[in-house]
Parts: structure tokens; sequence; C-alpha cells
């Protein structure tokens, strides 16, 4: 393992001083862009590659198990294996849900799949769910996976093309829920609509690499990107359309012309807090926890574009961004989980996996 020193680094406008420094333990690398990592006990954690890679990590020893190849799995652009999430049932049985883009005759689209984890081996593994959301884009799949009180909590962009922000007979734009096995619960909030697909939770996306529920508050926040500043972070309600891509707060790729009609409109979900110019979020995490008690109880963004860790303050329904840590480390933050120990883990692009400590 490698130490590396590293010192806080706050936001120049932030009146907030933080008393601690942090610095950043190494505990894998030379992986192909780890999208998601997931603690499956105290000491080992499933590892996620954009190149269709699922592996086991022991974070003591450094050794890592490879245990699946996905090989319909699209790579090109911003698809891949994209995220990971897991479930233990009372026997201590552990089922793995994965999201990836996936080549299909009408394009590439969004699948779930899942798999048995038993004596350090993958098993069955398979698609449970395929989402209606095909283009010949290789952009905006989301994609992460929350587990929310039994149900899978999925993120899902519009695919890059922005018509599918407002429509909801497909899946695109979209969070969706559902069950264990793939299917859409009886109390989705579309589930007897003819004109809307009945696996959405809200809508109205351009797209979400974030998601996290905090047990705590029973609140599910999601952060998503938006074009050319505008990212924005959500607390995700029942039914709710967030507005993409009538409301946007960013500004057109080709010109300084504001992208859609508005800021706010009726019906429609405000952010609780936007980002101009444009971090790039990755996921995110509210953490609760005596291992940083600075952090205690902010919500933590890893940024791609601006490559650190964005901390945010809640202040009952007001967010307000705090301080960026690890920008001395220049690299872009992919995921960010909690051990159960409570110590933070990150992954980068450098192909890196980190453990957050303080001095």
């Amino acid at each position: 393992m490698k130490f590396i020193s590293l010192s806080l680094l706050t936001l120049l406008l932030s009146p907030i001083s933080l008393a601690a420094s942090y610095d950043v333990e190494e505990i894998a690398n030379d992986l192909n862009i780890p999208w998601g990592i997931e603690f499956v006990s105290d000491h080992q954690m499933i590892v996620t590659e954009k190149s269709g890679q699922i592996s086991l990590l022991d974070i003591v020893s450094g050794e890592k198990t490879q245990l699946h190849q996905v090989h319909d799995v699209d790579t090109s652009g911003q698809g891949g294996l994209l995220d990971v999430a897991h479930i233990r049932d009372t026997q201590g049985n552990v089922t793995l849900y994965f999201s990836y883009s996936k080549t299909s005759k009408n394009g590439t689209t969004l699948a779930i799949a899942k798999g048995h984890l038993s004596d350090n081996e993958l098993s069955s593994f398979e698609d449970i769910f395929i989402a209606d959301a095909h283009s010949d884009t290789s952009r905006h799949f989301g994609s992460r996976i929350a587990i929310v009180n039994g149900y899978l909590m999925i993120t899902l962009g519009d695919r890059g093309e922005r018509d599918n922000g407002q429509d909801t007979t497909n899946h695109a734009a979209s969070i969706l829920r559902l069950d264990l096995e793939g299917n859409p619960p009886i109390d989705n909030p579309f589930n007897h609509q003819q004109d809307a697909r009945a696996e959405i939770w809200s809508y109205g996306h351009r797209n979400p690499q974030g998601l996290f529920f905090d047990v705590d508050t029973q609140t599910l926040w999601s952060v998503e990107h938006g074009p050319r500043g505008g990212d924005e972070i959500n607390r995700i309600e029942k039914g709710a359309n967030y507005g993409w891509a009538r409301v946007s707060h960013g500004r057109e790729y080709w010109g300084p012309l504001a992208v859609g009609e508005a800021t706010t409109l009726p019906g429609m979900v405000d952010p609780e807090l936007v980002y101009i110019p444009s971090i790039a979020p990755s996921n995110l995490v509210l953490y609760r926890g005596n291992i940083y008690p600075e952090l205690d109880g902010k919500l933590l963004i890893g940024a791609l574009k601006l490559a650190h860790i964005n901390v945010v303050d809640i202040s009952g329904n007001t967010l307000k961004e705090h301080s960026r840590l690890l920008e001395s480390l220049n690299q872009r933050i992919r995921d960010i989980t909690i051990a159960p120990d409570d110590h933070l883990y990150f992954s980068t692009d450098n192909g890196n996996i980190y453990r957050l400590v303080i001095k």
C-alpha cells in the first residue's frame, strides 16, 4: 500500500476553515476505470471496471480475484460495466446487482443484472431488466443503484437525446424503481398510467450519476450533470418531474445561450443545489460516522472534471457547498463508498482505489 500525504484544500470563497487535514492510502491500482465499489464484508469489496470485469478485492492483503467478465457490454463513450449494489438476506446470502450498457439490435441501452456471491465466487449472472432507452449515442447512461427499503432504485440518463427528458413512454431520463427480480412494484407512481412506463419513479433527469439513500431521514439523494454548468443535487420524490430539458441552469455547448425555457417552472421540482461552473459529479454519499468528525452529516460528491471530493452542508432544507477535498491529488473521482467501519473509500479514473484518513 502506498501512503500519500495531501493537505486539505478549501474553497477560496468559503468562510469555513476545517481543522483536520487528510491523507489518502492507496488500496489498489492498475484498474480499468473502477466505476463501482461496494463492500460485501468488513475487508472485501466488489469492484466493477468499465471494461466489464467484476472482481473481489481484499482491502487488507490487496489481493484481487476476478469473479466474472460481462461479454455483451458496450464500452464505447460513457458506456461500460457501471455500478454495483448488494443485498444480504436473513440467511446471510449475498445477491449482487449490476448496471451496464448493453448492445442490442436497436442500439445500446442500460441493463440490470444480478448474481449470487458465495465462497468468493459469483454464480447465476443474468439480466433481470433491460431498459427501453435504446440509442445509437454512447452518452448519458447514468447509472447508479441504491437499495431502498428492499427495492432497487436505478438512475438512467436521457441517452443524449433531450426529448427523452419529458417523455415517460420510455425509461430514459428517469430514476427507476424495481423489485429484486426486476419488476415494477404495484405502488410505483405510474404503474397504471397508459402514457408512462410502470418502472419510473421520477423523471426529467439529464444524466444522474450519483444516488444515495440516507436511512436516518429516509431521503433519497441524487446528483446529475448539467450542460456547461447547472449540475444539480436533488431530493428524489415519488412521481416528481425534475424539469430536464425544459428547465436547466446550464448553457449550450455551441454558444453562450441558456438551455431550456427557464430555470424554474410550475409543476417541476427545483434542485436543492446548483453548481455553476460544473464540477462534473459522479457518485455521492451522506456520511454519518465518527472517523471524520468534520464530515459527519455532510454530503460528499465525487467530481470528475474538477477532480476533488465536494463537501456539502445540509441545514434543514438548505444545501451549501462547504469545501473541496483532495484537489492536489488531481484525479477524477469516480465512486465513493462507506465501509462497515465508517472509513471512506473512493475510486478514480486513473485506476486507483484509496482510503481517506486523517493526519
